[in-house]
């Protein structure tokens, strides 16, 4: 899937996560997180994301994300989302 543009997904509420998706320039995936658990679950909440990001076959892109510890179905969820607004596609069609 092709990243056309930014888009963002989620909150900076609470167990919530907010991801910003932005194409880079053939640079691969570059991501970068900040959590209030990072000691904890970072290395967690990377691989959720990279499989998620591998899942959806995206390639260029870099991802912002700001976790408020958030389950790893609902960072699935916000990345699967802001990916699919960035490149302007509906799940369901």
């Amino acid at each position: 899937m092709e990243v056309l543009n930014t888009a963002i997904a989620g909150t900076l509420e609470s167990s919530d996560a907010l991801v910003r998706i932005e194409p880079n320039d053939n640079k691969g995936i570059v991501l970068e997180v900040s959590s209030v658990v990072e000691k904890q679950f970072g290395e967690e909440i990377q691989k959720v994301v990279l499989e998620t990001i591998k899942d959806l076959e995206v390639r260029n892109i870099t991802i912002t994300i700001t976790d408020r510890g958030a389950l790893n179905c609902t960072l699935r969820a916000r990345v699967q989302t802001a990916v699919l607004r960035a490149a302007k596609k509906e799940l369901f069609s």
